[in-house]
Formats: C-alpha cells, structure tokens, sequence
C-alpha cells in the first residue's frame, strides 16, 4: 500500500454552494415551501437566495454529495490535496466561494467553468431544528467529458489509484463516469459509486447494468437497495438478500472482490463481499433526538470517513466503522461541516 500523496483519489459530481440560514416559517410560505422538505427550484424560488443573503445571516457551505465526501474524508486525512474533485460551476461569485470553501477543506478541486449558466446553488432554510432544502442544479448540469480529456486532468485521471462517483452524476454525464470506470478495471485501480436516490435505479435501470461490471464497491442506503430491487426484479426487499445479488453481479476485474455496503440510518450497517454467502452487521449507536441537528449530511459523512481509511489501507471493518463515527459527528452539526482534529482511531484494529 503506497503512502498518502497529491491526487490519490478522484471524485467526480455536482458542485452546489449551500447557502444556509435561521428564518422565520412566515419565508418558506412566501416561497411555497414545507419544512422538512427537500425540492428543486423553480422560477418562483430564484430570489431566495439572494433574499437569505441580504436578510440574513446566511453561511455558505461547500456542498454537492461527492464534494461533501471528499471534503470530509480530508478532514478525517489531514492532509491537503489528497482528493481532486471534478464538476462544472459557472464563472461568478458563487465559483468563487464554492472554490475557496472546498479549497479550504483540503481538496483539490478542478472545476470546469459553465459559460452559460451560475454555479449551482441549495438554499437552507432553518426553522427550529427543521431544514428545508431548495436547490438549483444550474451549471452542475453543464459537465462534459471534454473537460476530463485536458491534458493536466488526463494527469489527475493517471494518477489517481480510487475513483468514487455519485448517481447524481448519472443525470449530467455519464460518459464520463463510465468511462473512468472502465479504465479503473483495466489497470486495477478501484472504483466505487454511489445509488445516491431512488430515483436513480427507476430512471437509470440501463446506465446502472452497464457500470455494474466495473464497480468494486457500491454505497447505499435502504431505500436506494430497495428500489434498485424493484427496477431489477429481485422480487423481494430483504435488504441481505438485494445486497448478495448486487455483490454476486458479473465483475470485470476479478482481481478484486466486490463490496456492497448498505446504511440503515440507525440501523446497523450491511457489508456484502462477492465469494461468500455471509453478510456482516456493524451496530450503529443511536443518538439521543436533542443530539441530532441535521441527519441531511449522514450518507456523504460516512463514504468520506470510509474513504479516508482506504486510503491509508485500513480494513474494510475499519473502514465502516470510521464512516458511522463520521456520519454520527456531522448529524450533531448543522450542514456537512465539521471542525478540529477528528477523534477517531483505528489503533489496535
């Protein structure tokens, strides 16, 4: 296992600058929107966020699934610029906080910059211990796999020795995605994705059967599992069950095992390796409901805890645990932030 060094892993997604505030309920009824709810903006919506800006003390926060993870599997790292981030921003204010915020986290971020439409953005609306999300894709959606065919990303691409994606990323250039996944199998270099959301499996069935056979391991939560399930006639939701045939799915490379990890919220986590018919259960220590601040952040929060020890060439036990002792520190934080030296250890295991 190599050491820790610049560009060990590439992620790729979609870049979102959340601009998150303390409002009064009377703001979401003006804008339409229900706490504890998450939308995509509409033209009625687009003046929020210049609104929490100007009337607000609004925070910006680096954020988008795949960018929340390697942001905080460099904080668990400590180590600046082990992870380079590709997406598209556009070329205003916006890029240039999401950059710096993301920059000053710790990863390399490599942004292609969208000429005709601002850099994607997700209002936070904080009522009480509610959250209502709004979000506008914009120049996130703008992504081409030419940005990846420059010759200094060509480097990162070379370089890099673990790849992980979003489903998201499926709605905006999967080119891209495939294309880094297959060249990951070739040269034995692990690939990992993210389900991401039901609706990924229900409208990316095909997408999905074509990156399966590159995938050594695959993230998701129950519902995600559930809805794959259903999309691939697995005829039945028992979670142990969907997870041994993902794992059990036809593999390129089969040098390396294929890893299915499932969430469950408190419930434990899942882990499913391809070659055996046992499936492991890590125990999730429940937190106390004044403890929870915001559980929007908990999926991204554990992949980066896990892929800040994969890094370092833990095992896949330490691995998960680093990811639900990371998820379980960013639930009591309001967004996917985080702050200080983390605490974890993985001594002695």
């Amino acid at each position: 296992m190599e050491s820790l060094r610049d560009g060990l892993l590439v992620g790729m997604g979609n870049p979102l600058l959340d601009i998150s505030a303390v409002v009064e309920k009377d703001l979401l009824e003006k804008y339409d929107m229900q706490p504890n709810n998450a939308i995509l903006a509409e033209e009625k919506h687009m003046p929020i966020y210049q609104e929490l800006i100007e009337k607000y003390q609004a925070e910006y926060i680096a954020g988008g699934s795949v960018q929340n993870s390697l942001r905080v599997a460099q904080w668990i790292l400590q180590r600046p610029r082990t992870a380079v981030f590709f997406g598209c921003v556009g070329r205003d204010e916006y890029a240039r906080i999401l950059e710096e915020r993301a920059t000053a986290n710790g990863v390399n971020v490599q942004y292609q910059r969208s000429t005709t439409s601002p850099t994607g953005t997700c209002a936070v609306l904080i009522t009480g211990t509610q959250r209502s999300l709004c979000a506008n894709l914009a120049a996130a959606n703008d992504f081409t796999p030419e940005h990846l065919r420059s010759e200094p990303n060509q480097a990162y691409l070379s370089q890099a020795r673990f790849f992980y994606v979003s489903g998201f990323f499926f709605t905006v250039s999967f080119e891209s995605a495939l294309a880094v996944a297959k060249e990951a199998a070739a040269s034995d270099r692990m690939f990992m994705m993210n389900l991401s959301a039901p609706f990924v499996p229900q409208f990316y069935k095909s997408n999905l059967e074509e990156i399966f056979p590159y995938v050594d391991v695959l993230f998701g939560n129950e519902t995600e599992a559930v809805a794959l399930a259903k999309e691939f006639d697995y005829g039945t939701e028992d979670l142990r069950a969907i997870g041994q045939r993902i794992a059990g799915l036809p593999k390129a490379n089969a040098k390396r095992k294929r890893i299915v990890i499932i969430t469950q919220g408190s419930d434990p986590v899942l882990l499913i390796e391809s070659g055996t018919t046992t499936v492991r259960e890590f125990p999730v220590q429940r937190l106390a409901p004044e403890q929870m601040v915001d559980t929007n952040g908990a999926g991204d929060a554990f992949v980066g805890g896990f892929l800040a020890q994969l890094l370092q060439g833990r095992t896949v036990d330490v691995c998960i645990e680093c990811g639900i002792w990371t998820a379980r520190e960013i639930i009591q934080r309001s967004g996917c932030t985080f702050e200080g030296v983390p605490a974890f250890s993985a001594a002695a295991k």
